[in-house]
């Protein structure tokens, strides 16, 4: 799957929990300490924003409800992993050498996995993750380690039972209790 396709993978699940949360839940307290619905929305719009401006990209203007920005910085990277040559864009990651299209796939859709669930919750629904969106949690929380665990990431893991599904394994992993 290249990165566009990719993108729009875990962009779109993303999308219909955003655009599903009622105008009075944006203010609602989310799983991540002291953000709300909206704040969260934000977080993601400019954690995107700043890493496409350190590659030198262009970033989106967004304004509106949080369900507007949202679409705004979707279709805006969207577009620019469509333009000839964005996503095969090669920098010097925290991880060693890597592409703007590599980048937006996984650190980036597991942004957007993992804060789709806080979003859901915040708002009072719930969502399911695919086995292919826990394949990618998890092989991401393998490889970031403990920078997981960092002041401003992720809450250290929560115990859940045995029986726990799949799903409230992985979330529990990222230090959220489902």
């Amino acid at each position: 799957m290249n990165s566009l396709d990719h993108f729009h993978a875990v962009a779109e699940p993303f999308t219909d929990v955003v655009d599903a949360v009622p105008t009075d839940s944006w203010s609602s307290p989310s799983p991540c300490e002291g953000w709300s619905a909206e704040d969260v929305v934000d977080h993601v719009i400019t954690t995107q924003n700043d890493f496409l401006a350190d590659r030198q990209l262009a970033t989106a203007t967004v304004h509106g409800t949080p369900a507007e920005r949202w679409r705004a910085q979707k279709d805006h990277v969207a577009e620019l992993l469509s333009a000839p040559g964005v996503a095969d864009q090669e920098y010097d990651g925290a991880m060693g050498r890597t592409t703007v299209g590599a980048t937006l796939s996984t650190f980036y859709g597991f942004d957007l996995i993992a804060h789709r669930w806080d979003v859901a919750r915040a708002a009072g629904t719930d969502t399911r993750f695919s086995e292919a969106e826990l394949e990618l949690l998890e092989s991401s929380i393998a490889g970031f380690g403990d920078h997981l665990y960092g002041e401003g990431i992720c809450q250290r893991p929560v115990e859940v039972g045995p029986e726990a599904s799949r799903q409230d394994k992985v979330l529990a992993l990222l230090g959220r209790r489902a």
